[in-house]
C-alpha cells in the first residue's frame, strides 16, 4: 500500500534536512569515526538545497524534477545503510545511519505514483 504522496513528501523534506544537520551534534555522533558527524551534516545541507530546487509545492526554484529527487533520496538511503560498514561506524553512530537509511528507503518505497489526468 503506497500512501506517501508528493505533498506529504514535500512536508517531510525540510524537517528531515534540519534534523540531519542538528541531530549529530545533539546525539554526540562521531565517537567511532568523525565522519559520522560530518556525513550527516553535509547530507542535511545537500537535502535542504535539493528540497529548495525540487519541483513540488514547497520547492522555491523548482528546477529539479520530483523523480530525480526520489532517486537522490533512494541513493542517500542506500548510502546511509552501508556507511557503517564502509566507515567502521559503531554504537550510536551506526544505529543513527541504519535507522535513517531504513526510514528514507521506506518513504521512497511507499511513494504513491502521481496519476496523470488525460482529457
Amino acid at each position: 500500500m503506497k500512501f506517501v504522496t508528493k505533498r506529504i513528501h514535500a512536508f517531510l523534506d525540510y524537517p528531515v534536512a534540519i534534523a540531519l544537520i542538528a541531530l549529530p551534534f545533539l546525539l554526540g555522533l562521531g565517537s567511532s569515526n568523525p565522519l559520522a558527524l560530518q556525513l550527516s551534516v553535509v547530507t542535511g545541507i545537500a537535502a535542504l538545497i535539493l528540497t529548495l530546487l525540487t519541483d513540488h509545492h514547497l520547492g522555491v526554484f523548482r528546477v529539479i524534477s520530483y523523480q530525480i529527487h526520489l532517486i537522490v533520496d533512494f541513493l542517500v538511503g542506500a548510502v546511509f545503510v552501508i556507511a557503517p560498514f564502509i566507515f567502521s561506524f559503531e554504537g550510536i553512530d551506526a544505529y543513527y545511519y541504519w535507522i535513517n537509511g531504513v526510514a528514507v528507503l521506506s518513504v521512497v518505497s511507499l511513494h504513491k505514483p502521481e496519476v496523470a489526468m488525460e482529457f
